[in-house]
């Protein structure tokens, strides 16, 4: 598959809809003096090359309840386990994000919890998973960087 090219209007339009999805294509139009159509028509084709996947809400955790967040690393008993761990862990909704890795773990989890006690319960379902050895936390004291834009912007000096 060819590499889709991305100039400098491109590069505008994402720095925008990374800040805010729900950005009317018209307001883009306007901060970049360009028709509403423009905007358009390169969006679309942003998707169709797969560059623009969806869009996505960002929520404060912290307004909703959920503002404690831990890490959890998993040790398998066995590698081949993976998947069949891997579907139970997606039975369990606030584990927000696993990976399957390299390393000290085979996979590595984030938990979104009310508080300690609710982080707990949550580490102790993952540790009665069939297939998991043990587990490791971390405990987030604070998310510092959390920054789409700087990789964008990297990225776009790369192409």
């Amino acid at each position: 598959m060819a590499k889709f090219k991305l100039d400098e209007v491109d590069h505008q339009i994402l720095d925008m809809l990374i800040e805010n999805t729900r950005t009317p294509f018209t307001d883009i139009a306007k901060k970049l003096l360009i028709s509403a159509g423009t905007v358009h028509v390169r969006v679309k084709k942003m998707e169709e090359a797969g560059i623009i996947e969806g869009s996505s809400l960002t929520l404060d955790y912290k307004k909703l309840g959920y503002s404690f967040i831990a890490y959890v690393g998993i040790y398998l008993q066995n590698t081949s386990q993976t998947k069949f761990v891997l579907e139970r862990i997606y039975d369990i909704p606030f584990v927000t994000v696993a990976h399957i890795t390299t390393g000290k773990f085979n996979i590595f989890c984030k938990v979104r919890a009310k508080d300690t006690n609710h982080a707990k319960e949550i580490i102790f379902k993952l540790d009665d998973i069939d297939g998991v050895y043990r587990t490791e936390t971390m405990i987030s004291l604070e998310e510092s960087i959390n920054d789409k834009k700087r990789l964008m912007h990297s990225i776009f000096q790369d192409m």
